[in-house]
């Protein structure tokens, strides 16, 4: 994968936080989690361009830079945190004030025909079948309309993080999925089952808020 474009685009978004949050979630000195975050830079750049281009239509080239981006800093950490500290790290990294509001502003679409037809398209399209660090997935609609769920057979994340020794810390980003879903705040997330923890696939249930119902 070229680095430029999204590549790029998502590092120079992304890099402040990731770096404050060094010192902030993790206790790094500011000098310590500078270097980090420079040394990160190539690393990110390096696993970028190890990556095969994804194909127009696959919507989880964002997810498997972010994996880049949060393997970059882990791989650079002179001591590796705990897959509990790992997903406040990533959380707190990830949550920015842009993406809070890119997640109310695309709430609105939650459950629309559009969005429905997108997962359809997603599912028929089998992208992991030619690129090993894309995803493939079944779509779910739940009987009673309220919501449906996106059933995932191979994962991307989870092919990187292997490959890169950091597989353990695959749970720490499949967290976040409750995070975004609680920003949007029109679906509550549901699971049962992860690839990371053996299951027979990663489900992601997304369930429509009921009026009144307290937020997550």
């Amino acid at each position: 994968m070229r680095y430029c474009g999204m590549p790029a685009g998502m590092w120079l978004l992304f890099v402040g936080s990731f770096r404050k949050q060094l010192a902030q979630t993790l206790g790094f000195s500011a000098v310590r989690a500078k270097a980090i975050a420079e040394k990160a830079k190539h690393r990110y750049r390096q696993i970028v361009r190890s990556l095969p281009e994804f194909e127009k239509g696959d919507r989880f080239m964002m997810n498997i830079l972010s994996c880049a981006m949060f393997s970059a800093f882990l791989l650079e950490m002179p001591t590796r945190p705990t897959v509990d500290q790992a997903a406040d790290y990533y959380r707190e990294a990830m949550t920015t004030g842009a993406m809070k509001a890119f997640c109310r502003m695309t709430a609105g679409t939650k459950f629309t025909q559009k969005d429905i037809e997108g997962m359809k398209r997603t599912a028929a399209l089998n992208a992991a079948d030619r690129n090993p660090y894309s995803w493939n997935m079944t779509f779910h609609p739940y009987p009673d309309g309220g919501g449906y769920e996106a059933r995932f057979t191979r994962c991307g994340i989870c092919a990187l993080m292997k490959e890169l020794g950091l597989f353990d810390y695959v749970p720490a980003m499949c967290r976040l999925d409750y995070t975004m879903s609680a920003l949007g705040g029109v679906s509550d997330f549901v699971r049962e089952y992860t690839l990371a923890s053996g299951g027979p696939y990663c489900d992601c249930g997304y369930r429509k808020k009921r009026a009144g119902n307290d937020q997550k």
